[in-house]
């Protein structure tokens, strides 16, 4: 059967431009359900291609949740010391997700819930992935995920690959003036509908995301420094996490602390995520979301949050590099706000100059940034 020139296109961008694999690297290529097989495949095809070593490594949701329903904290742990050694043998990761049933954590016991995040997910991933190797992570389409986006497959496809395959070299430069600006301002004021918020990112880096990490990508993101939001904030993107469904989520800060949080949906399991741990109550990132074929959500974050006209903000750990702002948890959950008009608006502010107002950026440097000229 032929393969849609569109995967090879991708998975040849994602090992050359992505990954910048060097001949004799070593890339480990995760894949979660049978649906993406054809990724699976064009990806380890793609390494040998570039003169890498692929180690591939089929997975699925149902796998891991018979690995964490029962098991002991000891057994986790021996789970993610085998994983660690992979990682730390690896100088690449991608990992290629394709979600039959995006609920399917949300009957698993809590308890194995905060194992899996806080022994494996944080040991093998934030602390082993995200800092030592060179990594990608994506999504693959299926009629699940179409679905969801009340999209037909075909429709779903085509707008995947748009967003997937669009010139993020052009973007990066587009990008470059915003990430100078951020780097220079001391205070962010964020303005909107039941939205009032302030915050200090001095003395922390922003960083581009121009196709490295995330396929699709498109944001700038940066940290607000630990201990300085105040006011409040309506996010109006529906999410997800581990496999449970939230709605409307609202967060109200004092010097950085979440004091009040509320969900429409599954409010009492999200009062228990904010207590996860000691950081849980503190964000770890601030970023703006361009991609422009990106313009509304479809319940996973690693599209949502790169919408068009949006920002977004994560709960919990902050990313071990310029950006981190000291915040520790084994939770990093981003929150998207939507604020074009058909969202309800907004503005966004640096230094007390508005640089985007309704999802547009206003000054004459950023208009780069503006979808009609990223396409």
């Amino acid at each position: 059967m032929q393969i849609d020139d569109r995967i090879t296109r991708l998975a040849e961008n994602i090992v050359v431009n992505s990954l910048k694999l060097k001949k004799g690297e070593t890339v480990y290529i995760e894949a979660f359900s049978a649906g993406t097989r054809d990724m699976f495949e064009a990806l380890i095809k793609a390494v040998v291609k570039a003169g890498g070593v692929p180690f591939y490594y089929f997975n699925d949701n149902a796998f891991v949740i018979d690995a964490i329903e029962g098991a002991s904290a000891m057994q986790v742990q021996g789970w993610a010391d085998l994983h660690k050694y992979l990682m730390q043998k690896a100088d690449c990761y991608v990992g290629v997700r394709g979600y039959e049933d995006m609920f399917a954590f949300s009957g698993v016991d809590l308890k194995a819930q905060d194992l899996y995040r806080k022994i494996f997910q944080e040991q093998v991933h934030m602390r082993e992935r995200l800092p030592h190797t060179r990594w990608c992570v994506l999504r693959y389409p299926n009629s699940a995920m179409a679905a969801m986006s009340r999209m037909s497959l075909k429709e779903f496809e085509d707008f995947y690959f748009n967003a997937c395959l669009l010139d993020y070299r052009k973007m990066g430069q587009a990008m470059r003036p915003l990430k100078e600006m951020l780097d220079k301002t001391s205070e962010v004021h964020i303005k909107g509908a039941d939205t009032d918020l302030r915050f200090s990112i001095k003395g922390i880096k922003s960083i581009i995301c121009d196709g490295t990490m995330n396929i699709p990508d498109g944001e700038v993101y940066t940290a607000p420094v630990k201990d300085s939001i105040n006011g409040y904030v309506q996010f109006n993107t529906d999410t997800t996490y581990s496999g449970v469904f939230y709605s409307n989520i609202r967060l109200e800060f004092e010097n950085g602390r979440i004091v009040k949080g509320t969900s429409l949906a599954n409010n009492d399991k999200f009062q228990q995520m904010l207590d996860t741990d000691a950081g849980s109550r503190y964000m770890g990132e601030f970023a703006f979301g361009v991609n422009p074929y990106i313009t509304h959500p479809i319940l996973d974050i690693l599209f949502d949050e790169k919408t068009c006209g949006s920002f977004h903000m994560a709960i919990g750990n902050s990313y071990e590099d310029e950006t981190n702002n000291g915040n520790v948890s084994s939770i990093h959950w981003d929150l998207v706000k939507i604020q074009t008009p058909e969202h309800g608006g907004g503005e966004i502010w640096l230094d007390g100059v508005l640089v985007r107002k309704d999802g547009r950026f206003v000054l004459p440097e950023l208009q780069g940034l503006n979808s009609e000229n990223l396409k």
